[in-house]
């Protein structure tokens, strides 16, 4: 888990330095704030574009779990950044990428857990139907 967040983290710092380099080499004169706006923007829009067909799949074949479990792991991985972040900002804490990894395994544990009660529960369901 630890490698893969560093691997974001230094794939978003190199992408950063990489958008501030076209900036300054092409005299877009852009600020930071403007290259955010833009960047996110069309990232998000596009993101938007990718996964909304892809959901509406999804909710189409009753995959209504794996739909909240994606937008949960995502609030739960913002959390967990943003919480970091806090401590760092507020000095009540160590900025560490361990705690961040921390808190999502425990997320994936307790859903793997939550999982495997819901795949029991209508397994159950499924053979009192059958056998009604």
């Amino acid at each position: 888990m630890y490698r893969l967040i560093y691997y974001f983290i230094t794939l978003i710092a190199k992408l950063h330095a990489k958008f501030l380099s076209i900036n300054d080499n092409h005299g877009l004169d852009l600020t930071d704030k403007q290259l955010h706006f833009l960047i996110i923007g069309i990232f998000g829009f596009c993101m938007l574009l990718v996964i909304q067909p892809i959901f509406k799949w999804l909710s189409k074949h009753h995959a209504e779990l794996l739909i909240t479990f994606l937008y949960v792991f995502t609030i739960v991985v913002v959390i967990s950044f943003a919480i970091e972040i806090g401590q760092a900002w507020s000095g009540t804490g160590d900025m560490d990428i361990y705690d961040i990894a921390s808190g999502i395994l425990g997320f994936f544990v307790f859903f793997g857990i939550y999982l495997i009660g819901y795949i029991i529960y209508t397994s159950i369901k499924g053979a009192l139907r059958k056998s009604s």
